[in-house]
């Protein structure tokens, strides 16, 4: 096992790492800004390096910073999370030079799969349906991306090669804002991802957000653990999650997940990973792989009974997956809420002095937070503070223990998106089950 990690990361998922390293008897060192130095994780770690200022490009963002705190602090390996460099091939290759463990996929993997235009290329030659697009990226030729357009037919999709979190896409209806609509998404994913690379997809109309999970070791065993419905979301970030997915049959769930293993197999797939696929009409459509832990991981860890954080560290450790596709069995349904420092209507960030903070407790829940009492909320950083986790044998007893959950939490000193998550818990089409993407927003006029 591994004998120290670095935690490249912060908040509910540098905790969630810590406690799984102390399960595992490993040490563990907290990179820190200087923002960050009252983080629960950071109090509680072994070791602790402050790596800059708050402005992440100046700390969590800072690569030398973070191999130089492996190196003073003799540790072995780093597990950069989810967000920040988890999915920064040139980090991962840094790392692996520098004689650490990247806890993560190889360098090579993450760049061949966090490209959107490779990893579809990919996905296609074995098997795995894909939206129809422009299988490349887009050419410099207006009129052959006129042309691409109308094969595919109206309305498509421009998205950002190497982007994500809704950034570098743009809707188009007609030619006449297609040339305008790939110009700005260009801008907008050279500024957000210095890759101005785009693709063009149909745009569908109603679709499911559908996300399976795979893990894999360094001997090519690849399994999925199932799948997520990520489909609650507000401006392309996730709200809710639940797991299985409601409505998906298990042959759906058999025959996606021997064509997405099989697709994971062939580049030698390392650690935990996420494909996200768009679902309409009983079809699946691959859209991009997520080479990372999720934010959603602890429903698919609640009703496969598998812990997927301490698996990624057995893996880099180089201990094969203890189990087949077989063993894998989904019991119940969980649900996970997303609680964020924000205002419930108007998603103003509510950054802060938590006055007052209560977990909820009872059958079937889980909370994931880095808050306590007397804990400031930074302005600098991603707005989640929490996560509330319900399970239950069935969907209808986990959406009880949910409820449940949200009117015991307290968090007091800064406003949180509780409400929000009460309302939907209120409505009639979401205890029914299937929404697609666009249903929160078109419920809050969003759109």
């Amino acid at each position: 096992m591994l004998d120290k990690i670095v935690i490249a990361n912060r908040g509910e998922i540098a905790l969630r790492i810590l406690r799984a390293c102390r399960e595992l008897g490993i040490k563990t060192v907290a990179v820190h800004s200087t923002a960050d130095q009252n983080l629960k994780h950071v109090l509680l770690a072994d070791e602790t390096v402050c790596i800059g200022p708050p402005a992440s490009r100046d700390s969590y963002l800072n690569m030398p910073a973070i191999i130089s705190a492996a190196e003073v602090t003799d540790a072995v390996a780093i597990h950069p999370g989810y967000g920040f460099l988890s999915e920064n091939a040139d980090f991962a290759e840094r790392v692996e030079n520098s004689g650490f463990v990247f806890i993560g996929p190889r360098s090579e993997t993450i760049r061949q799969l966090g490209d959107k235009v490779s990893a579809i290329r990919m996905m296609k030659e074995h098997g795995v349906p894909c939206v129809p697009g422009s299988d490349g990226p887009l050419p410099e030729d207006t009129d052959e991306c006129f042309r691409m357009a109308r094969t595919i037919g109206y309305p498509v999709i421009i998205k950002a090669s190497g982007g994500g979190g809704g950034r570098g896409m743009r809707v188009v209806h007609s030619d006449a804002t297609l040339v305008n609509a790939i110009n700005v998404a260009k801008t907008e994913a050279q500024a957000a991802f210095g890759n101005d690379t785009v693709y063009m997809e149909k745009y569908l109309e109603k679709p499911r957000h559908i996300e399976f999970q795979v893990i894999g070791d360094n001997y090519g065993n690849v399994v999925s653990l199932g799948e997520r419905d990520c489909s609650l979301q507000r401006r392309r970030q996730k709200i809710i999650e639940e797991a299985p997915a409601p409505g998906i049959t298990q042959a759906q769930r058999d025959e996606m997940g021997e064509r997405l293993v099989a697709a994971c197999a062939a580049v030698g797939y390392r650690s935990a990973g996420t494909l996200e696929f768009l679902f309409e009409e009983g079809n699946f459509y691959f859209i991009e792989m997520n080479t990372r832990v999720q934010v959603e991981h602890p429903i698919t860890e609640i009703v496969t009974g598998i812990d997927i954080v301490k698996l990624q560290l057995r893996v880099a450790a180089g201990e094969p997956l203890p189990f087949k596709q077989q063993d894998i069995v989904l019991r119940g349904h969980s649900i996970e809420c997303r609680i964020n420092a924000e205002d419930p209507k108007t998603f103003t960030p509510s950054p802060g002095l938590v006055r007052l903070w209560h977990a909820p407790g009872g059958p079937g829940v889980r909370v994931d937070s880095h808050l306590y009492s007397g804990y400031s909320v930074p302005p600098f950083y991603d707005s989640l503070v929490a996560k509330l986790i319900s399970y239950g044998e069935n969907r209808d007893t986990a959406i009880a223990r949910m409820k449940n959950a949200l009117s015991e939490m307290v968090v007091e000193g800064i406003k949180t998106n509780a409400p929000l998550h009460q309302e939907i818990f209120g409505h009639s089409a979401f205890r029914q089950g299937g929404l697609d993407i666009h249903y929160l927003e078109r419920r809050l006029g969003l759109k």
